[in-house]
């Protein structure tokens, strides 16, 4: 068992038993948090942080030898909802198939770097995904055009949704109170530039705290000021406390900026 969360035995069985004729791509969405310094299981003195420890794990080769691609990457800038762990960092691998994410798992060269994830690493969500299909967008606004556009100093802003709903068909079915916010929210979000990257329905959640999760949300935005304004919108405050309370049990709401972000792309979208 890692020093870092719980494995979801049942679910790791899914990924390496799933028949060929039904795998297909998984999308692996990981929260991470880091320890403030680096710890060793076999007692080393660094000097490394944890994130520096994350950072000589990264597998880049394992990865690239089962097919996998690193998707979407960034650093968590503000965490407006769910109080712990603070995340550090967001991370999406695409896998081919399931069982290739547990061949990764078995590779030599994965398990000899893995110790510098288990030095650094203070808690993790690996969450297991499928692709949904997003709402329709009606009157794409150019970043150019919106009130707030990307600037040197406030480039596009990416919100972070993991939902867990109180309706428990949340994973391919959105409750109809988030559907009502979800309404009243565009109507504000559009104009200021809002760009829905990617929208998943949780399969299963392979290494996490035991919690379980219905949907994970990428929305971008083409600046920070963007999303406030957005935010702070009093309809979609209203809608907010009328009708998102009433749909989520439990969610974490991420501000992140991406240096790496080809969710789109890696779905089948428009880039």
């Amino acid at each position: 068992m890692p020093g870092y969360g719980k494995i979801d035995r049942d679910y790791a069985i899914r990924l390496a038993t799933t028949a060929p004729e039904d795998d297909g791509p998984v999308w692996m969405v990981n929260l991470m948090h880091y320890k403030e310094r680096a710890e060793y299981t076999d007692g080393r003195e660094t000097t490394l942080t944890g994130r520096e420890a994350d950072d000589e794990y990264m597998p880049v080769g394992p990865l690239a030898a089962v097919g996998a691609e690193i998707v979407f990457v960034a650093d968590v800038e503000d965490q407006f909802i769910g109080d712990e762990p603070a995340w550090d960092r967001i991370g999406v691998v695409k896998y081919p198939t399931r069982t290739s994410f547990i061949a990764m798992q078995e590779r030599e060269d994965f398990q000899k770097a893995h110790e510098h994830k288990e030095a650094g690493m203070d808690q993790t969500f690996v969450i297991g995904c499928q692709p949904m299909n997003l709402p329709q967008v009606e009157n794409q606004v150019d970043w150019a055009d919106v009130p707030h556009p990307p600037s040197d100093d406030d480039g596009p802003y990416t919100m972070l949704h993991v939902i867990r709903f109180h309706d428990a068909a949340g994973a391919t079915d959105t409750p109809d109170h988030m559907q009502s916010y979800q309404q009243v929210a565009g109507s504000v979000a559009v104009p200021n530039g809002v760009r829905l990257d990617a929208w998943f329905s949780v399969e299963g959640t392979i290494i996490g705290d035991g919690r379980s999760w219905h949907q994970v949300r990428f929305n971008t935005f083409p600046s920070r000021r963007a999303f406030m304004e957005v935010a702070l919108d009093p309809d979609r405050t209203e809608a907010h406390s009328e009708h998102r309370d009433t749909a989520i049990a439990d969610t974490y709401a991420l501000g992140i900026r991406a240096s790496v972000n080809n969710l789109a792309g890696s779905i089948g979208g428009v880039e």
